[in-house]
Formats: structure tokens, C-alpha cells, sequence
């Protein structure tokens, strides 16, 4: 008999300490499923957003520098314009994107100094697509700026003329330098101020009373830039 009791004891104790051990094992997993969801939602939290559209008002400002060969003295002057533009950024990093901009505009050339009698040479339409290489500083909220450099390719197209008899200019390669900043109002959408200069100097051809001239257009415009921004 107390073999009997001895044994029920036993059973018994065995079976409160596998109660136990149920119980915290039972506890200790749904702290450890908190702390893979924690680790899970913490990884998709920080995940990079890594598309980037903005849309801008685009103004831009030339050099209004210029001359034909062969004429001292000669110079070009460009008109100012205002357009919309749409860039698309990729971020690699947090810190390290790429942005395409695509837009086009106009611009009316004009004869100056000793070919300043000529008025208007024409007009022409250029479309600039630039992709720039960018660093984005990310340590001060939501104010995020950024610097950039990259390379340009200007085609010229619709090109009409005024006092001259025929106008081409050449489609040419320029670089690019660029500073700005994005300001987030949420994880999404932002606000953008943006400046580039571009190094832009094609070369032209022109005919005037029918005798052809060459030269060189010294645009080098200022693009100064403000719209929306939205990361996706």
C-alpha cells in the first residue's frame, strides 16, 4: 500500500511539474512570436522606398552668350521660358539615386553686337532629357536635401526662322550640376525646390541673305525648379 501511494505521488508530481513546464512553454512562445513579428515588421518598416516621381514648373534662365565665326564682335541672345517638367528618381540607398528629368521648351534667338541689325534669327524647341547621379542626406527629418552631377543630351527640334533663311542648330552632349531639396510631408508625399546648371554649348549653322554661317550658342541655362514629390 504505501509502495501504491508512494507511486501515485510520484505520477502525480510528475505529471504537476509536466503541467508546469506546458505552461511555460506555452507562455514563452507567444513572446517569442512578439519578438519575430517585432523583428518582421521592424525590417518591413525600413524597407527603402525606392521610386521617386516629382512634377515641377520649370523656369529657365540662358546665358545669352554667343557668336558666328568669322564675325568680331557678334553675339546671341535666348529667351527666358517657363515650363512643366516631370522627373523619375531611383534610390540604390537610402543616401545614393539616380533622377531622369524629361521635359521640353523653346527658346528665340536673337542677333547682338555687329549682327544685332538681324533682330530675331528664329526659334527653336529643345528637349534636354539629364540623368545626374545623386547623394541625399537623410539626418534631419523631414528636410531631406541633396546634391547631384550627371550628363545631358540636348536635341533641337522644330526649328523655325525669322529674319534668317534656314537655322540648325546641332543636338549636343552637356553636363549637369544640381543641388535642392525634398521636404516630406509624410512617408509619401513632399514638397521640391531643385536647381541645375547645365554646361550647354551647340554648335549652329545659319543662312542670312544667302550666305551660310556657322557658329556656336553658349546656352548654359539655369533650370530652377518647384513642385510635388511622391514616393512610391
Amino acid at each position: 500500500m504505501a509502495r501504491t501511494r508512494m507511486g501515485v505521488a510520484r505520477a502525480i508530481a510528475a505529471a504537476v511539474a509536466l503541467i508546469i513546464v506546458g505552461q511555460q512553454a506555452v507562455a514563452a512562445e507567444p513572446a517569442q512570436a512578439e519578438t519575430v513579428l517585432a523583428e518582421t515588421g521592424a525590417s518591413v518598416t525600413e524597407a527603402p522606398i525606392p521610386w521617386q516621381i516629382r512634377l515641377r514648373a520649370l523656369g529657365v534662365v540662358t546665358k545669352d552668350l554667343g557668336y558666328v565665326d568669322t564675325l568680331p564682335g557678334s553675339g546671341l541672345s535666348y529667351s527666358n521660358t517657363v515650363t512643366p517638367e516631370l522627373d523619375i528618381s531611383y534610390f540604390f540607398t537610402d543616401n545614393i539615386a539616380a533622377e531622369l528629368i524629361l521635359g521640353t521648351t523653346y527658346a528665340n534667338i536673337a542677333g547682338q553686337g555687329t549682327i544685332g541689325g538681324l533682330g530675331s534669327i528664329g526659334k527653336v524647341w529643345l528637349l534636354p532629357p539629364t540623368l545626374t547621379l545623386q547623394y541625399h542626406f537623410t539626418d534631419l527629418g523631414a528636410f531631406k536635401p541633396y546634391v547631384g552631377a550627371g550628363v545631358n543630351y540636348t536635341i533641337f527640334y522644330n526649328q523655325d526662322t525669322g529674319s534668317a533663311d534656314a537655322l540648325k542648330v546641332k543636338n549636343t552632349f552637356g553636363t549637369a550640376l544640381q543641388v535642392g531639396f525634398d521636404y516630406m510631408v509624410d512617408e509619401h508625399w513632399g514638397v521640391n525646390f531643385d536647381v541645375k546648371k547645365l554646361f550647354l554649348k551647340p554648335d549652329f549653322d545659319v543662312t542670312v541673305a544667302g550666305a551660310k554661317l556657322t557658329g556656336k550658342a553658349e546656352l548654359d541655362p539655369w533650370l530652377i525648379g518647384a513642385g510635388v514629390t511622391y514616393r512610391f
